[in-house]
């Protein structure tokens, strides 16, 4: 959670700084991890639901609260003080970590890390009470570690927490989920060094362990960056993509510093189903928010089993390709053809000059378009205007999870991507801001895009292409590649 090279008085003051202090800032551009309402935040606990508001907890005991994971405000309440908490649900209790002492601060590494839970996460609910269930690890200020920066994972009915941070070694052990205290006999085993803020997933027969490389607390000239091993045990070794062991200071690159957000670090994952997984951070600097910590969510993809941050779309203009078929999305206009003598090319001898074409443009095409809304449909792509979609994000129009509402335009008019009350799709005349022109883009952990209509959002529907030219609306299959997109630049 600290690092070395900044002197403890200062470290205490960005640790209670990093809990105290709340800016609210609107989207200030195209930087690609922005989210919207109160997001300032450090060493932020795992996303969880509870009573349909999402939670995430930080360093001192406040925390944030969302109704769609894209606006966020203070609110979230965690007794106990202390540093970098996670969180838990296993059945009808939420189990809380945090830290108490170590650090760094006041010079020392002493430290207690302590559980709570209570059965909702809301302050509005009548189960929202904290239990104290007490001490599961600790330091002594003398060994070479330091029981801070716990993460929780539950996985085939255990309950096991890493802690511990680049003073000397992490560390994990085995609770009972049933109390959340430590199992009787159960001994802490090191299984990485020089990183802290870790956590815990399992996959396909894998745990993985990931951590934060680099130095924090410094603004804009932190190195945080998270870094990740696996292993077949949860008890190790872990080992990166080269054969490092992180008990030896490996760990392969997941995410890092990026646009205008500086030192990413205290990974937690957020699986939302149907191919469908984020995770959340904290940057030590967004530099369009004063430098401050803030929270952000991202896409997390899967490669040669390995997790690596994916992104949002960026602004731009893209074809938007069917995994399916290969073919792009495009309005379903008459084909107008670009003047060409195919016969005078076949027949031109190797010493005729030569010299480059015009590409096909909207003034070419756009007075053959009916004045009104227009169906689309799939094609190979050509690299015609009527194939060419700009992406803009809405941010006034809201968002969910890590990414804004998007509107899909055809390049150079503001004739919009559209969905009909029959669960169609067609390209209206202008964007007017309704929720049937407000789209979301999420990336899967393959790559590729799911899109989605605002308008249907609580019915889950998204563009599936049904055949080799027919996109319309309906339920997605995360086993087939019929809603899967890609955007391509021309």
């Amino acid at each position: 959670m600290f690092a070395t090279f900044i002197p403890a008085p200062l470290r205490r003051a960005f640790a209670l700084c990093a809990a105290g202090i709340a800016c609210t800032l609107a989207w200030p551009g195209p930087a690609s991890a922005q989210l919207a309402g109160d997001v300032f935040i450090h060493d932020p606990s795992t996303i969880v639901e509870s009573d349909g508001k999402w939670f995430t907890f930080g360093t001192r005991g406040g925390g944030l609260i969302s109704e769609d994971g894209w606006t966020w405000e203070d609110g979230a309440i965690r007794p106990g003080g202390g540093v970098a908490p996670d969180v838990v649900r296993i059945g009808d209790r939420y189990y809380v970590a945090w830290a108490v002492g170590g650090g760094g601060m006041s010079g020392g590494h002493a430290s207690e890390v302590k559980i709570m839970w209570t059965r909702s996460l809301d302050p509005a609910s009548p189960d929202f009470e904290f239990h104290e269930v007490g001490t599961v690890a600790s330091s002594d200020g003398v060994e070479n570690h330091d029981a801070i920066d716990p993460a929780f994972l539950y996985h085939d009915g255990r309950l096991w927490l890493s802690y511990g941070t680049y003073f000397g070694s992490i560390r994990i052990i085995e609770l009972d989920p049933a109390t959340g205290m430590r199992k009787a006999g159960n001994e802490p085993v090191d299984i990485a060094i020089d990183m802290e803020a870790t956590a815990l997933m399992y996959r396909d027969g894998w745990y993985y362990l990931l951590g934060t490389h680099g130095t924090c607390c410094d603004g804009p000239n932190s190195t945080y960056n998270i870094r990740a091993g696996r292993s077949r045990n949860a008890l190790g070794p872990y080992v990166d993509n080269m054969g490092i062991p992180l008990l030896r200071g490996g760990g392969k690159l997941v995410a890092s510093a990026h646009d205008r957000m500086i030192g990413a670090g205290h990974f937690g994952l957020l699986d939302l189903g149907d191919g469908l997984q984020k995770f959340s951070l904290h940057y030590e600097a967004d530099m369009d928010r004063s430098g401050r910590s803030v929270l952000a969510i991202e896409p997390l993809l899967w490669r040669d089993g390995w997790p690596v941050a994916g992104s949002n779309v960026r602004p731009g203009t893209y074809e938007i390709k069917s995994e399916r078929s290969g073919n792009a999305l495009q309005l379903k206009t008459d084909f107008v053809r670009i003047p060409f003598d195919a016969r005078r090319s076949f027949m031109a001898g190797p010493d005729d000059p030569v010299a480059p074409l015009a590409r096909q443009t909207l003034d070419d095409v756009r007075g053959t378009w009916p004045d009104g809304a227009i169906r689309v449909d799939l094609s190979a792509f050509m690299v015609r205007p009527n194939q060419l979609w700009t992406i803009t994000p809405v941010p006034e129009a809201g968002g969910w999870f890590g990414a804004p509402f998007y509107k899909i335009t055809i390049q150079g008019t503001e004739r919009a991507l559209a969905a009909t009350p029959d669960r169609e799709i067609e390209a209206v005349p202008a964007f007017s801001g309704e929720d049937s022109q407000l789209w979301r883009i999420d990336q899967l952990t393959d790559g590729t895009y799911r899109i989605t209509p605002k308008t249907f959002a609580g019915e889950d529907l998204a563009m599936m292409a049904i055949g080799a030219s027919t996109p319309t609306l309906a339920p997605f299959d995360p086993g087939s590649d019929e809603g899967r997109w890609r955007f391509r630049l021309p």
